[in-house]
């Protein structure tokens, strides 16, 4: 059994953390388009984009996969939100409990990074729903908005960049205590 790096990144930070993860580890890292049977693999370590309420690719990816006995399976996930604020983290968890087989998320490892955007690389689309996200946000007297939501109305609009290398340290210490 191998161990294997998944992502699903629209944009690139993802992206950036499962090469630095694959480079640091000396694990194959692939997009989640182009990912083999996981069935064999003794540790799945899967990065998301969290798009939208969801995470990028990852219900594709984990469908019809359950974990065996002797597997590992880490869930990364990357936005722009502040995974340090335990609000953030808990509406993370409800995205990722929507998109994962039931039982599977409880035996996973789950990580959560912080990425980046550039408003002038978004689709057409991604930047109309920001747009109209923003316009609503706003309205928002700021003692009802989450602190999700005030991260957002202060990027909006901006080219920002909140990777960090440094934290996937936590991820490559389970990784490597799983080789033991």
């Amino acid at each position: 059994m191998e161990h294997i790096i998944v992502y699903g990144s629209q944009y690139g930070s993802t992206r950036r953390y499962a090469e630095k993860l694959s480079e640091q580890t000396g694990i194959p890292a692939t997009r989640y388009q182009d990912a083999p049977a996981l069935s064999d693999r003794k540790t799945i370590v899967y990065l998301g984009g969290l798009y939208a309420g969801g995470v990028l690719g990852l219900a594709k990816t984990l469908r019809s996969f359950s974990l065996r006995d002797g597997q590992k399976l880490l869930l990364v996930t990357v936005g722009l939100a502040d995974p340090n604020d335990q609000e953030n983290r808990d509406n993370i968890r409800a995205t990722l409990q929507k998109q994962l087989p039931a039982g599977l998320l409880d035996r996973a490892k789950v990580y959560h990074l912080r990425g980046g955007v550039d408003y002038q690389k978004l689709s057409f689309g991604h930047r109309t729903v920001m747009k109209l996200l923003y316009q609503s946000l706003r309205k928002t007297p700021p003692e009802q908005q989450t602190a999700e939501n005030r991260a957002f109305l202060e990027t909006y609009g901006k080219q920002v960049d909140f990777t960090d290398f440094r934290t996937l340290e936590p991820i490559i210490l389970e990784i490597q205590k799983e080789a033991l």
